[in-house]
């Protein structure tokens, strides 16, 4: 059916068996964008932002981490894998916003995009729960997948 790995000849939904595919080094990298506001970022002092609820952004390192490693916990039809490492940055966009990157790799039969997307998603979530008393008005956007290696075929977005 159009190419939709995660559909059996019946429609029905599948994990896909990865068992014949070589164990190779994968790697993905994800991002999004948080638009924290002018007030949040000008706040923001040596790389970090505090608040009642502690460091906000080494809060959100940890979350996207975490993230990652619990992918298979919340997407119904991903492998869990086994990572080999799970990288998060938190960085300056401009006067209003922060960049989350995470980068995801393993040596396995599958691809790491979703852990990679995850873990974005987590930390951005993360940014927003800690920071929404001082801005209810946070918007998250453009989550993407930015770059992928190692499996059948390679991506730079």
């Amino acid at each position: 059916m159009s190419g939709l790995s995660h559909l059996d000849e019946s429609n029905q939904p599948r994990m896909v068996d990865v068992s014949a595919k070589a164990k190779t080094v994968r790697e993905a990298t994800a991002q999004c964008r948080v638009s924290l506001g002018r007030d949040l970022i000008a706040r923001m002092d040596g790389g970090e932002l505090r608040n009642k609820k502690g460091p906000v952004l080494q809060t959100a390192i940890l979350a996207g981490i975490t993230g990652t490693k619990k992918t298979a916990e919340l997407i119904p039809l991903c492998h869990p894998l086994p990572l080999d490492s799970a990288k998060v940055e938190i960085t300056p966009h401009d006067e209003e916003s922060l960049i989350v990157t995470v980068t995801a790799k393993t040596t396995s039969r599958t691809g790491v995009e979703m852990e990679a997307l995850t873990g974005a998603s987590v930390a951005a979530l993360t940014l927003y729960d800690m920071c929404k008393a001082a801005n209810p008005a946070i918007v998250i956007s453009d989550l993407k997948l930015v770059k992928k290696t190692g499996g059948k075929s390679d991506y730079q977005g």
